[in-house]
């Protein structure tokens, strides 16, 4: 039988730095305002600044003292509107303002309903109008999926969607 009585060589590990390292960089780097994800879906990403395409020339620039007007988020807070929208699935009814898309409204009421490019240019946020046409409720600004016989059948993007009339919506129907 061996007994021994060695204590090894001394040596210690150090102790995790890694915080201390990490605090040290932020403090080294400018402050950024980084914008919120734009795309939650498919994983990050912003929506980016892509500016639609079309409209006459010199459509959209200031003139000396001009203020412009882009789309319904524009909208003057004396003139905002409300009008009561009932969400189907969520089993609620709220009052949404023609100044802001019915997704942004359905988040900041804390529900998570979906979306991915937040630009008109996708179906994943569709929805539906159960009271008839969309057209007829709702004001798109820029959307560029949707077809008339499809808009007619009540279908909507929530991204690009500013209500205009109360109405009942189905989210998460696509055509």
């Amino acid at each position: 039988m061996l007994v021994s009585t060695l204590k090894g060589t001394g040596w210690e590990p150090t102790g995790d730095i890694s915080d201390e390292i990490l605090e040290r960089r932020a403090k080294s780097l400018p402050e950024t305002d980084f914008p919120e994800p734009g795309n939650r879906a498919l994983g990050g990403g912003g929506g980016g600044g892509a500016i639609p395409a079309g409209g006459e020339a010199g459509e959209g620039e200031l003139e000396e003292g001009g203020a412009v007007s882009v789309g319904p988020a524009d909208i003057p807070e004396d003139e905002i509107e409300y009008f009561d929208v009932e969400f189907a699935k969520q089993g609620e009814t709220i009052e949404l303002a023609n100044n802001q898309t019915i997704l942004e409204q359905g988040e900041d009421h804390g529900w998570d309903l979906p979306y991915a490019c937040r630009q008109g240019q996708c179906v994943s946020c569709a929805g539906r109008v159960a009271d008839g046409p969309s057209e007829d409720y709702l004001e798109h600004d820029n959307q560029q999926m949707l077809e008339d016989a499809e808009l007619e059948d009540g279908y909507t993007l929530t991204c690009v969607a500013y209500p205009r009339d109360s109405f009942t919506i189905e989210t998460g129907e696509a055509p």
